[in-house]
């Protein structure tokens, strides 16, 4: 039986077989231009020289700006060696197909922008007006949003590592600022012997959150964390592995705690675009003189009302005797570490988009990165902002089942 069994097989061999069908090969060279940040006291960059290196070795082009990595320190020639085409305007980045920045684009980098081309960067919809999508429409860019770009999980990994460096940044701010150097209560964030220790009030109990709940108890500072929603401080006590305070947000309760706290941090962010106002004016009044309020949702307006934006030059300010602090890009404080943490998210699916054969190709290809795009061949297909600036509004999905 089982010689019979072989000889069959030997007689198969010599029967002619169907050639497996070649696979296409549908990458493509793509070309990514890295301008330098000229708005916000901007300090970061989408990708790092190693990062750069790993795309050239992949057949890709990156076209870098003279100094762009300068304030992250990354050096020209650090670009240079890893294969980087160095250019002396933002002019010439933008003949790239892909421009990767951080910062939305300022009036002078829309001049450089081509018909056609795809913006990667954050987008910040609430310091935008109007015509800065009518202006990407017009030139029919395809505009992709970091902060809304989902991983295959349905997490949103830029919101996530940029939060976990300014939840770890905010207790190394609070601390400067409640020094006397910075007309602070003159006191350590945490505890010593025989002295109480420091309340931190941290409202939103996010990665932020969770972070600076982190730095906090490490600093050995007494917190307090408020939220909307128990399941996420229940995340929240799970994750750092003690049992903390923790408390649905209530007028009441909420006023009382920051009586008593030396260091607030508001982290309150909404999917709207609108954070929710959580601290009213009355309620700053009758913080300690010289606290601390350090607003990390102000990009998103702030949920403290006596909040406003402010820069890395000049980042705090004293309103009812407490010291506000409100940078928007908090994570430009630590720009090489913060890089170095965009680029190992970008390089991915860059050279996944190589493979796929386009930005186009990978947006079709990828539910998860298709949530990055609100403008596409001059319409809006983010909803929030089509309601928000009263814009015509097209469904991306539709669009790329029509083939347009």
């Amino acid at each position: 039986m089982f010689d019979q069994s072989v000889k069959q097989l030997a007689q198969s061999a010599l029967y002619p077989k169907e050639s497996p069908a070649k696979i296409k090969n549908s990458s493509k060279r793509i070309v990514i231009g890295l301008p330098k940040e000229i708005s916000l006291l901007e300090k970061r960059i989408g990708l790092t020289p190693d990062a750069v290196a790993l795309l050239v070795n992949n057949g890709h082009e990156i076209i870098v700006e003279r100094g762009a990595g300068a304030d992250a320190n990354f050096t020209d020639a650090e670009y240079q060696l890893a294969g980087g085409q160095l250019v002396d305007s933002a002019r010439e980045v933008f003949d790239a197909e892909i421009v990767l920045k951080i910062e939305p684009l300022t009036d002078e980098e829309f001049e450089y922008l081509r018909e056609g081309q795809t913006l990667i960067s954050t987008l910040n919809p609430t310091a935008l007006s109007k015509s800065y999508f009518e202006r990407l429409n017009k030139k029919k860019v395809t505009g992709i949003a970091f902060e809304f770009i989902e991983d295959k999980v349905g997490d949103i990994p830029v919101i996530r590592a940029m939060s976990e460096i300014a939840g770890s940044s905010v207790m190394l701010i609070a601390a400067e600022y409640l020094s006397n150097a910075n007309q602070g209560r003159g006191i350590i964030l945490g505890g010593v012997t025989g002295v109480p220790p420091t309340c931190v009030v941290i409202i939103g109990a996010g990665t932020v959150g969770e972070y600076a709940a982190r730095a906090a108890l490490g600093l050995g500072a007494e917190i307090k964390v408020f939220d909307s929603h128990v399941y996420r401080m229940q995340r929240l006590k799970y994750a750092v592995g003690q049992n903390i305070y923790t408390s649905i947000i209530d007028s009441v309760t909420l006023s009382n705690a920051l009586k008593h706290a030396a260091v607030v941090v508001a982290a309150m962010r909404s999917d709207t675009g609108r954070s929710p106002l959580i601290v009213t004016e009355e309620m700053v009044m009758q913080m300690k003189p010289n606290s601390v309020i350090i607003d990390v949702s102000i990009d998103q307006g702030g949920c403290v009302e006596t909040s406003e934006m402010t820069t890395l030059d000049n980042p705090a300010f004293i309103k009812h005797d407490v010291i506000h602090y409100g940078v928007p890009n908090i994570t430009s404080r630590v720009a090489h570490t913060a890089s170095i943490s965009l680029s190992n998210i970008f390089t991915p699916f860059l050279l996944k988009t190589g493979k796929q054969g386009g930005i186009s190709q990978m947006i079709y290809a990828n539910q998860w990165f298709m949530k990055g795009v609100y403008a596409y061949r001059g319409s809006i297909t983010k909803y929030v902002i089509a309601q928000k600036y009263d814009l015509r509004y097209r469904d991306l999905g539709l669009l790329i089942a029509a083939g347009l």
